[in-house]
């Protein structure tokens, strides 16, 4: 059955997303999101200051509306709420949008709320609010963001969040009563444009040698120091490479990389977004992080069979099973994460085990034919009631 016949049985709906347009995991949830919709018939339009970087050009359904942020000297600080909330209602007006579905409470709810009320009645689109982390576990404490933050979803019409584990964060740090609904996060991954063996000779790997890859935005909390820490810690020094898919400046890094005598085994690649041919060529994951919502760079890599070694915190347990698909180890420790990656770089029978059972998890549990039709349905649901605040 294809996608318009499918779309049949339901309504096509006209949506609005917002997110952070940079690499990220929230925006790359975003855009494959939209680009599924889009697939499945409905008419979606992203806003945003800038075209989210894994967003298709020219794909059908798929619109693009850039918000233009104008710099007053009446001003500080240059202001992106007040004129991405007037796009918002601008594309909502012009092209009949159903919902908004935003990606981050801060400042993308507050605007889609302040677009609602800026419309007539009739024209009012839903508001879907899907925190991703960060507007939780660090904004949420704020008190200069906090009750904008409880605001903002009390005005939405729905709120998700991609684990259990921000569910209950959220609901204890924000003092937000809910309800909350949990759609994890998926990935869609797209076909290599290179061979597996055609980039590893890129990295320069010789055949024996193991790829570790660790990828995220490099901030604070995803503690590349201990990753770092524990490479140089591996037994197995001579047979691996560390390949860091940097989605910010690794400049910040580069005196450590140095300190730990790692010249040679740390391979950076900044901003990538054919990640997939990465991907299909690494053989391990490994990540620190403090917190974690889910961690969209695990199931990225589990999808090409790529097990991963990571600290066992806030949504990681949800996708990856200890021992099973993964090895999860206490936060904080180097040396807990370089005797899991050990044990994996000696034992590539275990490794391919695990490897296996990622690839089956992920496209079991968070493939976009699971979870893409949560999102519908509760677009669904939410188009079949008044809006909040109306």
């Amino acid at each position: 059955m294809t996608a318009d016949s499918d779309m049949t049985a339901a309504r096509r709906l006209k949506i609005g997303i917002t997110c952070y347009p940079s690499v990220g995991g929230s925006g790359v949830l975003a855009s494959a999101l939209g680009e599924e919709l889009a697939k499945r018939g409905h008419e979606v339009h992203f806003i945003s200051y800038e075209r989210p970087f894994r967003l298709p050009a020219g794909a059908p359904r798929l619109h693009f509306h850039p918000v233009v942020i104008n710099d007053y000297d009446l001003f500080k600080y240059p202001d992106y709420t007040l004129p991405l909330s007037v796009k918002m209602a601008e594309v909502s007006q012009a092209h009949g949008l159903d919902l908004l579905h935003v990606h981050y409470a801060v400042p993308h709810a507050t605007a889609a709320i302040l677009a609602r009320s800026m419309l007539p009645p009739e024209s009012r689109p839903r508001v879907v609010t899907t925190l991703h982390g960060t507007d939780t576990t660090l904004l949420g404490r704020d008190a200069g963001y906090g009750p904008a933050i409880r605001h903002a979803l009390n005005c939405s019409d729905a709120v998700t969040t991609v684990s259990e584990f921000l569910k209950g964060e959220s609901l204890r740090l924000l003092a937000f009563k809910g309800p909350v609904d949990v759609i994890h996060n998926f990935f869609a991954p797209r076909p290599p444009q290179r061979s597996r063996d055609d980039v590893r000779r890129e990295l320069g790997l010789e055949p024996d040698e193991v790829l570790l890859f660790h990828s995220s935005n490099l901030r604070p909390l995803k503690r590349v120091d201990l990753v770092l820490e524990a490479a140089s810690r591996l037994t197995a020094s001579n047979h691996f490479k560390l390949l860091i898919l940097a989605g910010g400046s690794f400049a910040p890094f580069a005196g450590q990389v140095r300190q730990l005598g790692l010249e040679g085994r740390v391979i950076i690649r900044e901003n990538v977004s054919s990640i997939e041919d990465y991907l299909q060529a690494a053989d391990l994951g490994v990540f620190a992080s403090e917190t974690e919502s889910f961690c969209l760079s695990i199931l990225e890599g589990m999808y090409f069979g790529c097990p991963s070694v990571a600290s066992g915190v806030g949504g990681i347990p949800e996708l990856v099973e200890d021992g099973s698909s993964g090895i999860l180890v206490p936060p904080g420790d180097a040396q807990a994460l370089a005797t899991a990656l050990d044990r994996l770089m000696k034992d590539p029978s275990l490794r391919l085990a695990l490897g296996r059972a990622a690839q089956g998890r992920a496209q079991e549990r968070f493939s976009p034919e699971v979870i893409v039709p949560q999102y519908e349905a509760l677009y669904h649901r939410v188009c079949s009631t008044g809006p909040t605040g109306s």
